[in-house]
């Protein structure tokens, strides 16, 4: 009874036994077919991997190509070199315009001065014409015969005063004893036959000396010239 009762109980342990087998045999089944799976997941990789070439080209020809020169294109070198070339030419119109200033500034200068000396000669022209009179008188006195030699002497120092104020003011006297006639400066009032030794065309006598201040004659000599 004993024996009996204990071989049902060892009835279960030789029925799991088979199920245990159908398990290990189950596993290898499933492996090849993980395996099968497997297999053709290796194409996707590798396309894959080939597709992320192609999108990195198509990136890098979307990206501008850069001719490197300190780190700028070459649409931003154009863009620096014609700002240059305008600056360039800006600095140049500012250069000749400063030199066209200039030129025109000396040009001032130069006719400023002219008139300011034209305007000068002009007031002591007329001033000089006021006291001619005065002189031609202390001239005449100074030549007259005189028997008072102070008087005389009183008379060439005014002339000699007189000359040294004209000198100051850069009024010359007209050179015309002996020197040929000159329209621009003498003024002929007769003609006398030559003296031994004179030149026809000569003047041989003053009769009122001239002056002038610079080119500008203040007053013409007056002259005696020889035929």
């Amino acid at each position: 009874m004993s024996e009996e009762t204990k071989a049902p109980g060892t009835q279960p342990e030789q029925a799991e036994a088979p199920k245990a087998e159908t398990a290990a045999q189950s596993q290898p089944e499933a492996a090849p077919e993980t395996s099968a799976q497997a297999e053709p997941a290796a194409p996707a990789q590798g396309a894959s991997q080939q597709e992320a070439p192609k999108q990195d080209d198509k990136k890098a020809e979307a990206k501008p190509k850069k001719d490197w020169f300190g780190g700028k294109t070459a649409k931003e070198l154009e863009a620096a070199k014609a700002k240059l070339e305008a600056s360039e030419k800006k600095a140049d119109d500012l250069r000749n315009q400063l030199l066209r200033t200039a030129a025109e500034y000396d040009n001032f200068r130069k006719r400023s001065a002219r008139e300011a000396d034209r305007k000068f000669n002009d007031g002591v022209s007329h001033a000089i014409t006021q006291i001619l009179g005065i002189l031609d008188t202390l001239d005449m006195a100074a030549n007259a015969a005189c028997t008072d030699e102070n008087y005389k002497k009183g008379v060439m120092m005014t002339l000699d005063k007189a000359a040294k104020a004209l000198d100051t003011l850069h009024v010359t006297e007209i050179e015309a004893l002996g020197k040929p006639f000159d329209p621009n400066y003498m003024n002929a009032v007769q003609q006398v036959p030559p003296a031994e030794g004179q030149e026809s065309g000569s003047v041989v006598q003053v009769f009122q000396k001239g002056y002038m201040i610079g080119d500008k004659v203040i007053r013409h000599a007056t002259v005696v010239v020889a035929e």
